[in-house]
């Protein structure tokens, strides 16, 4: 055993890692002492802090098997800003390896404090492998008030059906941060008896509350058939928090149908709603796939502010089934010519021609022959881009300038 350590010694001052986890893995093959392991650990512990990538990767697989009296030096790495994230990111995985309490709360305070998005990331997956004994450890943690916001993240973490149960029991927590995780949490699982819960949470006194409940709804269209969630969602598109009036816009968006719309209309058409506001709700009406959406986004236009009229026509041309393609064509094409003073911003031009391009009508071709010819360079750029998308060749002949490399080179 003690020729083992020397060995392993001797070829760490070498910084011959290979060999000093060849050591271990002997050193492992037989019972050890308190004092050999204390030694074994430490040795493991110098591999993960100073070896390259693929010895750590090596050495990681050992400590699950040297006890309990490893997981204190794991914990002490992870927590060390001053340590290399490589190495913090391979305590954090090793951590996952044991049932311990202490490894699950340190893990959480992992996710709590880091900015590193790769920490957090293996931390969470840790804990979701220690599973159904860190949800266990975790509820214990729910109850005392001092470790349950803590405990909520780390619960949060965890997508698995055995946290629906205690994040329930917090949903009406005096913290509203606690509630708002609770709820963004159970958003994510598509069961009906959450559905309650999240309709509740829309009136919420905290408006990061009441946004996760309108992000939840949205993504849960598909059971909640038996609520009016337009009706429900109405009332928080007049919000005071903007946040949340863009969450329940996009929440009636992906609802998609003609009573979503309209809410999200008159909205859009108030000269009190904020322009910002404005183009989120542009952007939910576009994913509602129906004429009705396309007549408010053609209204919209009619509304003159120069940033919004760019938005409307730039997702009217993302229309993909081939009856709102024409009919967003034709919204486009009487937009130009309605003599608007939002038409003549090159802008809005460039916006048109990319549009025509992609919906790819051939009614659209005459305009874009027009724009070809803008005195506007970049306008022309993107009309003649545009025309290159038709598979007639010949319209682009009568073109000026289409020698020009520049011209040539657009797809």
């Amino acid at each position: 055993m003690q020729k083992i350590l020397q060995n392993a010694i001797a070829a760490i001052q070498e910084d011959n890692w290979a060999s000093v986890n060849q050591c271990l893995q002997q050193l492992l093959l037989s019972p050890l002492n308190k004092s050999e392991r204390k030694q074994v650990i430490d040795l493991a512990l110098q591999v993960l802090k100073e070896s390259d990538f693929h010895q750590r990767w090596e050495v990681a697989k050992l400590f699950p098997k040297l006890g309990s009296e490893a997981i204190a030096p794991l914990i002490t790495i992870l927590e060390n800003e001053t340590t290399d994230l490589e190495t913090r990111w391979f305590a954090a995985r090793i951590l996952s390896e044991f049932d311990e309490p202490s490894c699950i709360v340190a893990l959480v305070k992992s996710i709590e404090q880091t900015e590193e998005e790769e920490l957090s990331l293996v931390a969470s997956q840790a804990l979701a492998k220690i599973g159904s004994s860190a949800i266990q450890a975790l509820i214990g943690l729910l109850k005392e008030p001092e470790t349950r916001l803590l405990a909520v993240r780390a619960l949060a973490q965890i997508r698995r059906s055995d946290i629906i149960e205690p994040l329930l029991e917090v949903v009406n927590d005096p913290n509203p941060e606690i509630r708002a995780i609770a709820i963004e949490a159970l958003g994510s699982f598509h069961d009906e008896c959450i559905l309650p819960v999240l309709i509740k949470a829309l009136k919420d006194p905290a408006s990061s509350v009441r946004k996760e409940a309108a992000i939840s709804l949205g993504m849960c269209i598909q059971i909640g058939s038996q609520f009016d969630l337009v009706e429900l969602l109405k009332p928080l598109l007049y919000d005071l928090n903007l946040e949340v009036c863009q969450q329940a816009a996009m929440a009636l968006g992906r609802i998609g149908t003609d009573e979503a719309a309209q809410a999200l209309f008159l909205v859009l058409k108030s000269p009190a709603t904020p322009v910002v506001l404005k183009l989120t709700l542009v952007r939910a009406l576009s994913w509602i796939e129906t004429r009705q959406a396309l007549t408010y986004l053609q209204q919209g236009l009619r509304l003159g502010d120069v940033e919004v009229c760019q938005e409307i026509v730039t997702v009217l041309g993302r229309k993909e089934s081939a009856e709102l393609k024409g009919k967003a064509t034709q919204i486009l094409i009487e937009f130009f010519h309605s003599q608007k003073p939002a038409v003549q911003q090159p802008q809005i031009e460039q916006a048109l021609a990319m549009s025509l391009g992609e919906l790819g009508q051939t009614e659209a071709i005459e305009l874009l022959l027009n724009l070809a010819e803008d005195s506007d360079r970049t306008v022309k750029l993107h009309a003649i881009a545009a025309l290159k998308k038709f598979p007639d060749p010949s319209i682009l002949l009568n073109c000026e300038d289409l020698a020009q490399p520049e011209i040539l080179n657009l797809r």
